[in-house]
């Protein structure tokens, strides 16, 4: 019994032993060791931590400059836009004057067109005459015949024909108008020049003395014109109707008609104005001004209808 009991004792010993040295501290090289690699690791998370800021700060000096240059090219787009848009609008300012003395130019061409066919049908007419009294004269002479009845001053009577047109009908006293070319011609050339004043009083001149010429209505419809061009709507549609209701056929219908719309329009009177552009569309197809009225019409935001 004794045995045995010193034997269970020797085994405990044995085995408390055994677990002490299983589970006592760890020897001191083993937490030296483990210190270090911590040690090492802190280090790394330092550097990487320090590494990564300056990343940062290097990113965030390329951002900056990015922005700055986007800045600097959307200012220089703002200045350009803007650049543009004052290069825009001053075209659409002159583009209302550039096409005025578009149209009086283009006027001025077919009213000169217009007047040389009326000197050469005169011209036609007058050949016609002058070869009438050539016949008439060489019949009489191979007849045999009388030479043509003298005056008491021993000069042939001119007939009516022959005579200049002052005299024909009668001279005016004092000095004689200029004839009618001469007024008509020197008002196109002045209101192309820009001299309104002389244009206007060379061109009431010849609605004075030569009214009922075909060249009437040209002449009635540019003092309409030179208002129009001076601003003074309110005349230039008084001058415009005159045109319109004296000279029922006069090819100056249709300008007249598309000029007095837009005079409207500028006094305000824009319903008035629409009605008249409308009313070129309507009669006369396919012409320039047709073609102006139906630009207007657009640039008012209206739609373009032929229908009164």
């Amino acid at each position: 019994m004794r045995i045995r009991n010193i034997a269970v004792f020797s085994a405990a010993i044995f085995v408390g032993a055994v677990c002490g040295s299983l589970i006592g501290p760890r020897p001191v090289a083993a937490v030296a060791r483990e210190i270090i690699d911590l040690q090492r690791d802190v280090t790394s998370l330092l550097q990487g931590q320090k590494d990564l800021s300056t990343q940062m700060t290097q990113d965030h000096t390329v951002i900056k400059t990015i922005v700055g240059g986007f800045n600097d090219n959307i200012s220089r787009l703002s200045g350009s836009m803007g650049s543009l848009q004052k290069s825009v609008q001053d075209i659409q300012a002159n583009s209302g004057t550039r096409l005025d003395t578009m149209s009086t130019q283009v006027q001025g061409l077919s009213d000169n067109l217009e007047e040389i066919k009326s000197r050469l049908g005169k011209l036609n007419q007058q050949l016609v005459d002058l070869q009438n009294a050539v016949q008439n004269v060489d019949a009489k002479i191979s007849s045999g015949g009388a030479a043509p009845p003298a005056t008491g001053t021993g000069t042939a009577t001119p007939t009516a024909s022959a005579l200049p047109p002052a005299a024909s009908s009668g001279s005016l006293p004092g000095m004689p108008p200029p004839s009618a070319d001469t007024l008509y011609s020197n008002g196109l050339r002045d209101i192309q020049g820009g001299k309104y004043e002389l244009a206007r009083a060379e061109f009431q001149d010849y609605l004075k003395y030569y009214g009922k010429t075909d060249l009437a209505s040209n002449a009635q419809f540019y003092v309409g014109e030179i208002a129009y061009k001076q601003r003074n709507y309110q005349q230039a549609i008084a001058e415009y109707d005159k045109v319109l209701s004296n000279y029922p056929k006069s090819f100056k219908m249709a300008p007249a008609l598309l000029h007095r719309g837009m005079a409207l329009v500028e006094l305000g009177q824009k319903s008035s104005g629409i009605r008249d552009l409308r009313e070129v569309v309507r009669r006369f197809p396919g012409s320039e001004e047709d073609r102006y009225a139906r630009a207007k019409l657009k640039e008012l935001g209206v739609a373009i209808s032929a229908s009164r």
